[in-house]
């Protein structure tokens, strides 16, 4: 099951090193000299937390990739952030929704 978390591998150069990470498990990390040797570090801690977790019955995180998501959510922002994307929305002819997904998407 592990297989299916989300990891990542990035440089620290505060470490000197790369990290292994893994977004469902945020506290846990892996320092290693090469990209692949903290990808396989990383995998290994959270396979001996999933272990740990389910010898004490305690339920391990879903996989973001197994998770369902409707596309919706909600994103307060002050009124004169709303009010200006209002006008460039209205400015450019589309719908706010469509000019805050084009831009969301834009930053992904």
């Amino acid at each position: 099951m592990n297989d299916h978390y989300t990891y990542r591998v990035t440089w620290s150069v505060e470490d000197g090193e790369h990290v292994g990470l893994c977004a469902e498990f945020p506290s846990l990390s892996w320092l290693a000299p090469t990209p692949a040797k903290a990808l396989a570090g990383i995998q290994r801690v959270v396979n001996n937390a999933l272990s740990d977790m389910l010898s004490t019955g305690e339920a391990p995180p879903e996989p973001l990739a197994d998770r369902t998501y409707s596309g919706k959510f909600l994103v307060r922002v002050p009124p004169e952030t709303h009010r200006t994307l209002a006008i460039r929305a209205a400015e450019e002819g589309v719908s706010l929704n469509r000019l805050v997904s084009a831009r969301l998407a834009k930053d992904a």
